[in-house]
C-alpha cells in the first residue's frame, strides 16, 4: 500500500487483508458481548430481577450515578432483551469492522451520554435499564461514519440500515414506558462519536504531500519570470553551446559527420 495520505473519496476496500481482520475482531466481539447480555438476563431471572432493580438508573438519585455504566447490561424480561439483540448485534458489528479499538472508545461515550441522558430527563420514580440506548448510539455511528470517514461503501451501508430498520426511529418519540430519552441519548452520542472517531489517516497532510515525486518548490524569496525559452529541433545547439556540447539530441552524431563533411 502507498505510504501516501488517502484523500478524497475511496470505495473503502483498499488494505482488504488488514479489514478482514478487524471484522473477525468485531464478530467475535459482538458474539462475547450477547453472550455477556444473556448469562447476566439467566442470573437475573434467577433472582427475580432483583439485579436490573439494583443497578438500573434512578433518575436524578446522586447514588445512581454509577448506575448509568451498569444499566445497559440487564433487562426487564425476555422480550426486552430478545427486541435490543438482533439490532444490537448488526449495529455493533458494523460499527466495529473497520477498528474494534474506535469502537470501545465509542461504546463508552454511548454508555455514558444515553445513561446521563436519561438520568437526567427520565420521569421522577423511573428506573431505566437495557441496551436499547447503545442500540441507537451504534446506529447513530453507522449512518454518518462513512461521511466523516469518506468511504463510499459505508454511506452505502448507512443508508441501507436506515431503510431496513426505520421503524426504530418511531421510538424516538415520547412513549410511555419507553426510555426514548435514552434512546436519544445514544443516537446524538453515536453521531459525534462519528466526528471523534473518524479516520484521521485520511486527512491529507500538507508534509506529505509536497513530498510527492514531482512536487518542486521554490527556493524562499525566489521569482518566476514569464520568459519562455522557444523550443528548438532535436540535435540543433544550445545557444551559447561550443564544440562537441552542440551536438544532441538522438542523431548527435550524425549532425556531426555531416559538419566535418561541410555540409
Amino acid at each position: 500500500m502507498s505510504g501516501h495520505a488517502r484523500t478524497g473519496w475511496t470505495p473503502g476496500t483498499e488494505d482488504a487483508e488488514s479489514m478482514l481482520a478487524e471484522a473477525r475482531k468485531a464478530f467475535f466481539v459482538m458474539v462475547g458481548f450477547l453472550a455477556l447480555l444473556w448469562i447476566l438476563q439467566l442470573v437475573n431471572v434467577a433472582d427475580h430481577y432483583a439485579l436490573t432493580k439494583e443497578f438500573a438508573i434512578k433518575p436524578r438519585s446522586v447514588s445512581s450515578l454509577p448506575d448509568i455504566v451498569t444499566a445497559p447490561f440487564f433487562h426487564f424480561s425476555f422480550t426486552h432483551i430478545e427486541s435490543n439483540s438482533g439490532p444490537l448485534f448488526i449495529f455493533g458489528f458494523l460499527a466495529a469492522y473497520r477498528g474494534v479499538v474506535r469502537f470501545l472508545g465509542l461504546t463508552v461515550l454511548v454508555i455514558v451520554v444515553s445513561g446521563m441522558a436519561s438520568w437526567l430527563f427520565a420521569p421522577t420514580g423511573s428506573i431505566g435499564a437495557g441496551a436499547s440506548g447503545v442500540v441507537f448510539g451504534y446506529l447513530g455511528y453507522v449512518l454518518v461514519k462513512g461521511l466523516f470517514d469518506r468511504h463510499v461503501i459505508d454511506i452505502i451501508i448507512g443508508a441501507v440500515m436506515a431503510l431496513c430498520f426505520a421503524y426504530q426511529f418511531t421510538v424516538l418519540l415520547p412513549h410511555a414506558g419507553i426510555g426514548w430519552q435514552d434512546h436519544i441519548g445514544g443516537l446524538v452520542a453515536g453521531v459525534a462519536g462519528g466526528w471523534i472517531f473518524r479516520d484521521r489517516s485520511r486527512i491529507p497532510r500538507r508534509a506529505e504531500v509536497a513530498a510527492k515525486p514531482g512536487a518542486a518548490t521554490a527556493p524562499a524569496g525566489a521569482t518566476t519570470t514569464g520568459a519562455i525559452e522557444p523550443s528548438r529541433p532535436s540535435g540543433l545547439p544550445a545557444s551559447g553551446a561550443k564544440g562537441d556540447d552542440k551536438y544532441t539530441g538522438p542523431r548527435a552524431e550524425l549532425h556531426k559527420q555531416l559538419d566535418d563533411l561541410g555540409i
